[in-house]
């Protein structure tokens, strides 16, 4: 492979900025900038980096990583530079300077990992997860990812099913010879194992991608009713426009925020009322539409009772806005954007509710992943189904056995994903 380089460290002004050079060439390089390298097993030291002509260009910490002990699983440098723009420049202009260097693509250091096997599919996926993690919600989930759960989990479920596909197998090869012939039960056993851990990890996606994505709480109620500023009192700053008239908020406003480490968009939407005119109709219909799909609601009564046509559903919550001017926030749920009154007992009512339906988030997260256990559980009821109708159709399971496996494969990365492969390292930045 070509060998790489590019700043891995954020852009900017900074007290350290790191350089990474990845393949064949590194060390190389790193001794024609700093002289020598650092040795293992302490392969770090501060060196003196120079020019062609031996100009001093800085005084950078040097990591020396050998081949199979990278993040890349390449021979790979690492310059940990004083972080001015000046000396970052400098410093990537020199090794454009080497006629076997080439700036990296984005995701490029990433991609050699996976196409190394220092990484796998899901293991890559959960890496770029980490590096956009917003909340610590979304850090732990990212995490447990990146530490390869996923695909230690799916290797057990393959590690299974390819135990029951050479049961079968031994029946079809070998059904002349003296072997056991009816692996049934033990086959069903493995299938019926499969599918149950399966099954459950399927359940888990729907959440685990709320935490990836973000859930949605809704803010409903009738006109001037105090949901704008509650909205604001929630965000810290003027997000919604408030005033005393009826029907300010038209369109569904959004605001993505942190709550109780989980990442949460709130919705202000426009008062349910009779329509004024058009503008105002088409409002209330986003609102409803929006409220029906969000993950949570908060209705804000001026009598506590629900708004007619559309009542609470399950964890929905029921709660008496402008408690401020009615003096209700020492009992029951009742709230005050303006003067914050009940606001802190509403976000912890709220953050318990997301919190008990993060507890059931599984570790895949992703649609992909989704997809991939919804093939493997069709694969698996087919070969379940043939062999609770008889054993005279061996070869049908067993071919339904290794798609399920094959699904499991693509789950990892491990076969047919290329054409998912740019699109997944698009994202990620150049020095990753």
């Amino acid at each position: 492979m070509d060998t790489i380089f590019a700043l891995s460290s954020a852009r900017g002004k900074a007290g350290v900025a790191v350089v990474r050079v990845s393949g064949p060439h590194s060390f190389a390089v790193g001794r024609a900038l700093a002289g020598s390298l650092p040795a293992a097993p302490r392969a770090a030291g501060l060196r003196r980096i120079t020019d062609r002509d031996g100009a001093h260009v800085d005084d950078a910490l040097v990591l020396a990583f050998p081949e199979g002990h990278s993040f890349t699983g390449e021979q790979t440098l690492e310059l940990h530079l004083h972080g001015s723009l000046a000396t970052v420049e400098r410093v990537l202009k020199l090794l454009s300077g080497f006629k076997d260097l080439r700036q990296a693509e984005p995701g490029e250091f990433t991609r050699r990992a996976l196409e190394n096997g220092r990484l796998d599919l899901a293991r890559v996926e959960g890496l770029a997860d980490l590096i956009d993690a917003e909340t610590e919600a979304q850090r732990k989930q990212a995490l447990r990812v990146l530490s390869g759960a996923l695909g230690e989990r799916a290797e057990t479920w393959r590690r299974w099913l390819i135990r029951a596909a050479a049961l079968l197998e031994a029946v079809i090869d070998f059904a002349d010879e003296d072997i056991p012939a009816d692996v049934t039960p033990e086959v069903l056993g493995l299938i019926d194992r499969a599918r149950a851990s399966l099954s459950a990890e399927l359940k888990g996606v729907a959440i685990s991608e709320r935490i990836r994505e973000g859930f949605e709480v809704a803010i409903l109620g009738p006109p001037n009713i105090g949901k704008s500023t509650l909205l604001n009192a929630l965000a810290g700053r003027e997000a919604a426009i408030t005033s005393e008239f009826a029907g300010t908020t038209r369109d569904v406003i959004e605001v993505r925020m942190d709550l109780c480490g989980l990442p949460v968009t709130v919705l202000d939407t426009a008062g349910l009322r009779e329509a004024g005119d058009a503008i105002e109709e088409i409002g209330i219909s986003r609102a409803l539409g929006r409220a029906r799909l969000a993950d949570l609601r908060i209705f804000l009564t001026r009598d506590g009772l629900p708004l007619a046509g559309l009542p609470p559903e399950g964890d929905d919550l029921v709660v008496l806005g402008k408690a401020d001017l009615t003096g209700a926030g020492d009992s029951g749920l009742a709230v005050s954007g303006k003067t914050g009154l009940g606001l802190e007992h509403l976000i912890d009512r709220v953050g318990q509710i997301l919190s008990r339906r993060a507890a059931g988030a599984g570790i895949a997260i992703r649609e992909r992943h989704r997809v991939c256990i919804e093939n493997a559980l069709v694969a698996l009821e087919s070969a379940r189904h043939e062999l609770l109708r008889g054993t005279d159709r061996p070869e049908l399971a067993a071919e339904d056995l290794r798609s399920t496996v094959r699904a499991l494969d693509m789950l990892i990365g491990r076969v047919d994903v290329e054409n998912l492969l740019d699109e997944i390292f698009s994202s990620f930045c150049i020095g990753k």
